[in-house]
């Protein structure tokens, strides 16, 4: 199984970016446990980031794989771009964020990602992105 990781905008200033949010670990550190961790339920992952709204959508569109997890970041609560990005592909999508959403400022409360995707984690720092594909590895 082959699961595609996207991170988006200002997910690559982690570890120097509002720490008490997402923590003190960089997007390289936690993508390394990440792949430790898939090595573990036999997943082959693939990692990708961007702070560019269409290289994500090509991203997604070009994307050979079994399931995606995308923390979009802010593209999350206005781009309806990677909406039908991923309405346009027949891979399930996981959306995930390092924080609870809905414990911070309004405008985050909403996505408008999260109706074209099979689900969405939040709040568990680094651990959504594993909840994510420990469920791709249930469902295999």
């Amino acid at each position: 199984m082959k699961i595609l990781i996207i991170n988006g905008a200002n997910l690559n200033m982690l570890g120097n970016r509002e720490p008490k949010y997402y923590g003190n670990q960089t997007l390289d550190a936690i993508n390394q446990e990440i792949k430790t961790k898939t090595e573990n339920l036999n997943i082959e992952t693939e990692f990708f980031q961007s702070n560019h709204e269409g290289e994500i959508i090509n991203a997604i569109q070009k994307a050979k794989c079994d399931g995606i997890i995308l923390n979009a970041g802010a593209f999350t609560h206005y781009s309806y771009a990677i909406h039908d990005a991923i309405t346009s592909v027949d891979i399930p999508v996981i959306e995930v964020h390092l924080s609870n959403l809905h414990k911070r400022e309004e405008f985050r409360h909403k996505s408008v990602l999260a109706k074209a995707c099979v689900g969405q984690i939040a709040g568990f720092g680094k651990y959504s992105y594993i909840l994510a594909l420990e469920y791709f590895a249930m469902k295999d």
